[in-house]
């Protein structure tokens, strides 16, 4: 054993080194093996709470949804046929051909052809233009309105709610289809009228949605100390109060989306959506539902079954959304 030795000549022992001295520091995880070296002097512990990840969770939690991806690649197919169709449709969907009318699904017609000779497959490709164009227009118009309307109700409340929602109320005391159907009859079939209705329309359902949100976030403390510093009213509604609503707004979206896609179908069936010899999904299953009496089945189903795939797809997404923001 090691010795010290004083200066009155008495050998004193000296400390043994204990083995929690020659050890790591337990408190560095690093030095002990619990990190690897890359992630030593890391700060220990710390979760990023920063909204760009949370978004970034989301994302991946989206992502790895097998409804969403199914979803999305239906709508990717969609918005494709509706950017390029012309360009991969086998046939011009206009042009008709008297040799070839009514002929069943085939080799050279997958789908078949209508009463006109028009090649079926064509004008589900080409047709989809229409309908998706004139859905999402209407359907952003209604959300910025219908934000708009939803922040400045929720927020003053008292008289300004008590007004707009009696007329809100007497609005969507109808089924949408037919409110949109009274406004079209009035004003006459078009392209605008259609996203100008459907859009006025949906706004009040989103701004509905948006007040109740908003109802709840102006009780927060930083929309009081917004009113201590006197910060402006459209300041504190769409600086301080929008970003925080943004959720609900995107789930809203994307359900009047599908709802948009199924109203414009409807009234193009009607007669007042995309007027003929454009290629227009409602239109021509209007147009050739006559012929199933007569065993011409494909004239319809395949239209419908586009219109059907359209909506489901943008379901989907709209479900996986909602899933994984609003919970």
């Amino acid at each position: 054993m090691a010795t010290d030795e004083p200066a009155d000549g008495i050998a004193v022992p000296a400390a043994a080194a204990t083995p929690l001295e020659d050890a790591p520091a337990l408190h560095d995880p690093g030095a002990i093996g619990l990190l690897p070296p890359a992630a030593r002097g890391a700060t220990v512990g710390a979760i990023d709470y920063s909204t760009a990840s949370i978004r970034r969770a989301q994302l991946r939690q989206l992502v790895r949804s097998p409804a969403f991806d199914i979803g999305a690649v239906i709508l990717l197919w969609w918005i494709v046929c509706a950017l390029f169709g012309r360009s991969i449709s086998p046939y011009d969907p206009t042009a008709g051909s008297l040799l070839h009318f009514n002929a069943a699904p085939s080799g050279a017609h997958w789908f078949g052809t209508d009463s006109l000779g028009r090649d079926v497959l064509s004008r589900v490709i080409v047709g989809v233009r229409g309908i998706l164009v004139v859905s999402t227009v209407a359907t952003i118009l209604g959300t910025v309105v219908g934000t708009s309307i939803g922040l400045v109700q929720g927020y003053f409340g008292g008289a300004v709610d008590n007004v707009i929602g009696r007329l809100v109320e007497t609005v969507l005391s109808l089924p949408v289809v037919i409110v949109a159907f009274l406004f079209v009859v009035a004003v006459g079939p078009s392209t605008i009228t259609l996203i100008l209705v459907i859009g006025l329309v949906f706004s009040l359902i989103i701004g509905r949605t948006v007040r109740t949100a908003v109802l709840q976030e102006r009780e927060l403390d930083y929309v009081a100390a917004a009113r201590l510093r006197e910060e402006s009213h459209p300041h504190i509604i769409f600086a301080e109060i929008l970003p925080n609503v943004l959720a609900p707004i995107l789930v809203e979206f994307t359900v009047r989306l599908g709802y948009a896609v199924f109203t414009v179908a409807t009234l193009s069936y009607l007669g007042f959506g995309v007027q003929p010899p454009t290629p227009d999904w409602g239109a021509d299953i209007a147009s050739s539902y006559q012929y199933l009496a007569a065993g011409y089945w494909w004239e319809t189903l395949f239209q419908a079954l586009a219109i059907a795939s359209l909506v489901v797809s943008v379901n989907l997404v709209a479900d996986s959304i909602d899933t994984v923001v609003i919970q």
